[in-house]
């Protein structure tokens, strides 16, 4: 039976989609800023070095973002291989959050409006924080606003030290963060308050509550585990995962993939921590996919490491070091195995604010069989879904075209012929 390999580059957009306007991100293009960045020489404020993406290039990583900006970013406009299919993809749901994203690329698409905490100070409603506060059995929270993750806990890690009380903020997305101490406050106190609030915010239509702790004092600095936990809303109807399970395939989640689509449609959910882990998870994991279906992967640290931090040395080097990652995977790949490439949003590292970018996102599909070339524009990530269940021989799903061609002779489902 045939596999699919889906590898989501968290944050990897490749130019401001026709709405970004409307969300203050007019101009933004996380890849090709990256790569301008790269190429500019160093007396300039660049890297001096063009951005080294080889692997990715000759899938059609840089063909995808000239359909979006005219021409390949620099350093990307490497020959595309003949087995490989790439285009750009603009977002149909409202938003630009990672569930929506993810959801949409499985076929769902969030016709919805989310709910969000949009003041940047005392974001919260008064009766939500007392409520948490109750949940944590705390006398005060602390933060109640808009923040980024890491300069929150700079600023009040040690009062959350000194006072046990847990620090809550929010961003643009549709999400309650809370933070707290390892160690002073606890893991599981920590995932029990989050499980809690996750009731609390269904009121809001709050897609996401996540727990992010961390560990250290002041003296020394704090930093953020790697046992961060998202609690999502479950999808209101099927995705692709469903379709696939349902078929008798496997669905194996690595990283946050499992928590995003709330366990639904889900096989087994693998835990990694850094791009070197989550690869090799994801290559473990298609090794055991024995009966057919689909290893799906968020590589997380292009967005949290980089994106949300405003990195972009590291978000560069990130991709470089991926770059080879992939490389090292491709042989692994059976003659049925389609490889899918895409992002869910944007995070422009040179962008201003610490926020995702409202971007269109490269997809790109890779299989030995497959008769290759540009599928162009497309006006929804619900073609990426379409497609792998085209490839798995299943039913069409309810939203998206397929980006292939005559389907392959494999499949979980009714067998067809590409």
């Amino acid at each position: 039976m045939s596999r699919v390999l889906f590898l989501v580059l968290d944050s990897l957009g490749i130019g401001a989609s026709p709405d970004a306007g409307r969300y203050g991100d007019a101009g933004s293009d996380t890849l090709g800023h990256i790569a301008n960045w790269c190429a500019r020489p160093i007396e300039e404020g660049g890297r001096g070095r063009a951005l080294a993406l080889p692997q990715l290039s000759r899938l059609g990583l840089g063909s995808a973002a000239a359909v979006v900006r005219g021409a390949s970013p620099p350093g990307l406009d490497h020959p595309v291989v003949a087995n490989a299919c790439w285009g750009a993809m603009r977002e149909r749901s409202t938003g630009k959050d990672t569930v929506s994203g993810h959801w949409e690329l499985c076929g769902l698409p969030v016709v919805f409006e989310w709910g969000y905490f949009p003041d940047a100070q005392e974001s919260f409603p008064p009766d939500l924080v007392r409520a948490l506060a109750a949940a944590a059995q705390c006398e005060e929270l602390l933060g109640r606003c808009r923040a980024s993750g890491t300069d929150i806990i700079a600023r009040l890690g040690a009062r959350h030290l000194a006072t046990g009380w847990p620090i809550i903020y929010t961003s643009a997305d549709s999400v309650l963060q809370i933070a707290a101490h390892e160690e002073r406050f606890g893991l599981e106190r920590l995932y029990a308050l989050c499980a809690a609030a996750r009731k609390l915010v269904d009121p809001y239509r709050i897609g996401r509550v996540i727990a992010r702790p961390f560990v250290g004092d002041a003296k020394g600095g704090f930093r953020r585990t790697a046992h961060r936990r998202d609690w999502a809303t479950p999808p209101p109807a099927p995705t692709l995962l469903d379709a696939v399970r349902d078929a008798g395939g496997e669905v194996l989640a690595i990283g946050k993939i499992a928590d995003i689509f709330a366990g639904c449609g889900i096989s087994e959910s693998i835990k990694a921590d850094g791009l070197d882990a989550l690869m090799q998870a994801s290559t473990e994991a298609l090794g055991r996919c024995c009966s057919g279906g689909m290893v799906f992967t968020n590589l997380v640290d292009f967005d949290q490491s980089y994106g949300h931090r405003r990195d972009i040395a590291g978000y560069a080097s990130a991709l470089e070091h991926f770059d080879t990652l992939l490389e090292r995977l491709m042989p692994e790949l059976r003659s049925d195995d389609l490889l899918v490439l895409s992002a869910d949003h944007g995070n422009d590292p040179s962008w201003s604010g610490t926020d995702h970018t409202r971007e269109h996102v490269p997809v790109v599909l890779h299989a030995r069989g497959l008769t290759g070339g540009s599928v162009g524009l497309r006006d929804s990530f619900c073609d990426v879904g379409q497609s792998i269940a085209s490839w798995l021989g299943l039913p069409p799903l309810a939203h998206g075209t397929s980006l292939l061609g005559q389907p392959v002779e494999s499949g979980l489902g009714k067998q067809r012929t590409h």
